[in-house]
């Protein structure tokens, strides 16, 4: 079982910038995938950025320059910067692991999610 805990939300203004941690803990030996989503009121969760283990990220077009994410293997942790902050960012937060692999290396095929982390862009 994995555990994901994610930090970092808040208030912030217009501009301001804002970095997420995502904490992951359980019977982990690795984990391939590792992303951050985000699901405004009224709106569905939609995919912000994603990393594979020693492959490529990619952030999607609406916060492309603004946000950056990132990984620590060994800490089992995962961290999305974001940038220019806009009222439009405004959203509970998630992530979201896959690809786990437990530390007797079978491969979990569940996909695991944090609880969310609120974050409010707001003059």
């Amino acid at each position: 079982q994995v555990q994901l805990v994610e930090s970092g939300g808040g208030l912030v203004q217009p501009g301001g910038s804002l970095r997420l941690s995502c904490a992951a803990s359980g019977s982990i030996f690795s984990i391939n995938n590792m992303a951050w989503y985000r699901q405004a009121p009224g709106k569905g969760r939609e995919l912000v950025a994603y990393s594979t283990a020693g492959g490529p990220t990619l952030v999607v077009d609406s916060v492309k320059g603004r946000f950056t994410i990132s990984r620590d293997n060994a800490k089992r942790t995962c961290h999305l910067q974001m940038n220019n902050l806009k009222v439009e960012d405004t959203a509970v937060y998630y992530c979201k692991a896959t690809g786990v692999r437990d530390a007797g290396f079978r491969v979990d095929p569940k996909d695991y999610w944090g609880q969310g982390t609120q974050v409010t862009v707001s003059s």
